[in-house]
């Protein structure tokens, strides 16, 4: 089993720091900092590779749902070790990859995947991990799982309609499965000791 770089991960509840990273982003690479999205909603999905299997069909389907993430007020980073040379060549060749119009994070050097805890020690690739960052740069919520199991761009957007809800709904707290729409809960002292 590969060793990831658990110890220096990014926990719940703290601030993110600041990092500088190129991106392939609308058929340009740029240069852009994790505090530029500073006053968002920052989601980042990181990826093993380019021109595998299973990261594009989630790259098509985050890309399929763009809109309704940027309807929250959120911007989509999608970040692997791959360089900014070969996003642009995967999103030159591949349909699916087409699709994107987030920007493509490169990590060749690992600084950002280490950060959170996805770099894969010795295989110099990313474990599958989802981070959803408040507009103050605050960790919110994580998920992280094998690179052999795919992710839901559905359930990725749940969690950040969640998460800007309680933010807007100071406590409140959402229930299971909770959707947009429905009911929130607001735990009250009586259920001290209940639980």
């Amino acid at each position: 089993m590969e060793k990831t770089a658990v110890d220096t991960v990014v926990k719940i509840g703290e601030k993110v720091p600041d990092f500088t990273l190129e991106a392939y982003h609308e058929e340009d690479i740029k240069t852009i900092k994790l505090s530029d999205y500073r006053g968002k909603w920052l989601v980042l999905v990181f990826y093993p590779a380019d021109f595998t299997f299973i990261c594009p069909t989630e790259l098509e389907e985050i890309a399929e749902h763009y809109e309704e993430f940027k309807a929250q007020g959120a911007e989509v980073l999608s970040i692997s070790t791959d360089t900014v040379y070969v996003h642009k060549a995967w999103h030159d060749v591949s349909p699916a990859i087409k699709k994107v119009r987030f920007p493509m994070v490169a990590d060749p050097a690992g600084k950002l995947c280490r950060a959170f805890g996805t770099y894969i020690e010795g295989a110099g690739i990313s474990l599958r991990g989802s981070f959803i960052i408040d507009p103050d740069g605050v960790l919110r919520a994580l998920e992280m799982h094998d690179n052999s199991i795919g992710r839901s761009a559905k359930e990725l957007l749940r969690k950040l309609q969640a998460a800007k809800y309680v933010r807007e709904h100071p406590g409140e707290v959402c229930p299971a499965s909770w959707q947009p729409g429905k009911k929130a809960l607001k735990p009250g002292l009586e259920l001290v000791g209940k639980i």
